[in-house]
């Protein structure tokens, strides 16, 4: 057996190894349900026995999204502005983040035409430095709303964030005024702006532009605020209630204003711009 052992049992595991594609199966990260990698994809990476919404990265979620759309050239900014090294220097944490998702930071801008309707959509990517906010980021915002002033269209922001980027120190919580001020002309202009709230949105992002919408959507179980649960607790040594700070806590306090299934998303944004583009033709009129 000592021959069997040795030569045809490795070369039988190696062959079997290298025939088994690596994403046949996924696991739910929530339940541990094992899921046909094809079902996964189909259900838009929701699991179909608990509904827990997996993140996706930002390409994903505009083309599930846009019928059709051009992408919007972004403000391209230092990237290092402070020199920052912590267990990583930030230059290298950046080209590796570049180099796992493909783009240049934490958001991607388009102009999309969804059912008919025009808007700019603005989404942020958890995949790239958790999602944080520096000045790129900011200056993103401040283009996107720049560019449905100018041409007249709503802007979807589409959020997923850990907060400030400390990499960045004391530049990254001024965008924080930055995007307030710019959510801002939209309000003068009557530009409508609408927030689709993932997990996780938290830390100065919620602070400030996520949490500014005219009407704000979220999807099921995101983790939404300034500051996380585990955090609050141990700092106020108080117990807080079971899905403290999910979507379903924030609907309930009135802090959303509804609950999407990923999959009926580009609907429900669909029928919101219906009726806001029956409300301007009747106020116009």
């Amino acid at each position: 057996m000592g021959w069997f052992l040795n030569l045809v049992k490795p070369r039988i595991q190696s062959n079997s190894e290298s025939n088994i594609p690596s994403n046949l199966w996924t696991q739910c990260p929530s339940c541990s349900e094992m899921i046909f990698g094809k079902e996964w994809e189909t259900a838009l990476c929701v699991c179909p026995k608990c509904n827990y919404h997996s993140r996706i990265g930002a390409k994903v979620r505009l083309d599930l999204l846009a019928d059709s759309y051009k992408m919007i050239d972004l403000p391209v900014l230092k990237d290092d502005p402070i020199n920052f090294k912590d267990s990583q220097f930030y230059k290298d944490r950046i080209r590796d983040a570049r180099a796992k998702t493909g783009m240049n930071d934490a958001i991607l801008a388009a102009e999309v035409v969804m059912d008919g309707h025009k808007a700019v959509v603005f989404i942020m990517d958890f995949g790239f430095i958790g999602g944080s906010m520096g000045a790129a980021v900011g200056a993103a915002f401040l283009k996107c709303v720049e560019y449905a002033v100018a041409k007249n269209i709503p802007l979807i922001a589409i959020t997923a964030s850990g907060g400030a980027r400390m990499q960045e120190g004391m530049i990254s919580l001024m965008q924080m005024p930055k995007t307030v001020y710019a959510r801002e002309i939209l309000r003068q202009r009557e530009i409508p702006y609408l927030v689709v709230l993932t997990d996780p949105t938290t830390g100065g992002v919620m602070a400030s532009f996520a949490s500014l919408g005219d009407i704000t959507l979220a999807e099921p179980n995101a983790l939404i605020g300034f500051t996380g649960p585990r955090v609050i607790e141990e700092t106020m040594q108080i117990k807080l209630e079971p899905g403290f700070q999910k979507s379903e806590f924030h609907l309930k306090h009135g802090f959303i204003d509804a609950i999407v299934q990923r999959s009926e998303l580009k609907e429900t944004l669909v029928n919101i711009l219906d009726l806001l583009t029956i409300n301007k033709k009747h106020k116009n009129n």
